[in-house]
């Protein structure tokens, strides 16, 4: 799978993914709005922005908001809803190097992104190159033991009316703690999320949630 056809699939995804009934999506904003990240006067990157559901929240409580997403489409939809708000919307393969300053920012953050890139290594360093000491990661993703159970990143096309399943890679909980660690990242906290007390009681996590920080 190439960057260029994951990117195909979000913008075709764009035109319906605000009205898709999506509860890992609504999960994974409620933890982010829940994680009492230090937003307040601090100047954010966002790895893999989509529509700005996200963006818009970090940019209530920001300085200003670096926004990165390869998917032009995704793009437009976030650029719409953040109008007025202080974010620079930059259309970027994450996968190389982020248009931001050693040491520059304070919050980075990715959310149901990281399925669709195959090696690590590049996300945890660049989130180690340009975050200030102290800085922190907060990293949200499909429970590896969702992935096992075949689940990824999928949706009717609107056009054609076919499903269609983003191409994913599967990752484990260890894999995402020593890239991260090896890259110069601290790991602060490490959480699962239930969708409901169902998925609980069978022990079926729906979300991974890790809180890396730079060394001080």
């Amino acid at each position: 799978m190439t960057g260029d056809e994951t990117a195909s699939a979000y913008d075709r995804w764009a035109a319906v993914y605000e009205t898709d009934r999506n509860r890992t999506r609504d999960l994974d904003g409620a933890v982010l709005r829940g994680a009492g990240l230090p937003l307040a006067g601090a100047v954010v990157v966002e790895i893999g922005c989509g529509t700005g559901r996200n963006t818009e929240f970090l940019a209530a409580h920001a300085a200003r908001v670096l926004a990165l997403d390869f998917s032009e489409g995704m793009l437009a939809k976030a650029q719409a809803r953040c109008a007025g708000r202080p974010v620079r919307f930059v259309a970027q393969d994450i996968r190389t190097r982020w248009p931001a300053e050693d040491a520059s920012i304070d919050v980075a953050v990715t959310d149901l992104v990281l399925e669709h890139i195959e090696d690590l290594a590049p996300i945890f360093a660049e989130a180690a190159r340009v975050l200030r000491p102290g800085g922190v990661f907060h990293v949200s993703e499909l429970h590896p033991a969702m992935q096992r159970d075949g689940k990824q990143a999928n949706f009717t096309d609107p056009a054609t009316g076919a499903e269609v399943r983003v191409p994913a890679f599967r990752h484990t909980i260890p894999e995402f703690v020593n890239t991260a660690i090896a890259a110069g990242l601290v790991l602060r906290r490490l959480d699962e999320w239930f969708i409901d007390e169902v998925d609980r009681t069978a022990g079926r996590p729906r979300l991974l949630t890790l809180l890396l920080e730079r060394h001080r």
